[in-house]
């Protein structure tokens, strides 16, 4: 059983909900990529709620991309709204 659900937004973001809350990642729809910040940048970024979730989001992400046939990348850059 998994910790986080992966949704898909209409207009290229992807919800990830845990135990803790919501939050959105990119998820481009021209090249479907899911983004995900490196951990370094996880920390100043992600919510309170999230901060120390990282490395279980990350293999939880990466599986939902494997099963849904969606890119997966780690990007310093990468956004959490």
């Amino acid at each position: 059983m998994t910790t986080f659900r992966f949704h898909p937004k209409w207009n290229g973001g992807l919800y990830c909900t845990g135990p803790g809350g919501c939050l959105e990642l990119e998820l481009p729809m021209v090249i479907l990529t899911a983004y995900l910040p490196t951990e370094e940048a996880w920390k100043s970024e992600a919510p309170d709620w999230a901060r120390d979730k990282w490395s279980v989001i990350r293999r939880e992400l990466e599986a939902w991309c494997h099963e849904n046939k969606v890119n997966f990348m780690i990007d310093a850059v990468a956004r959490i709204y």
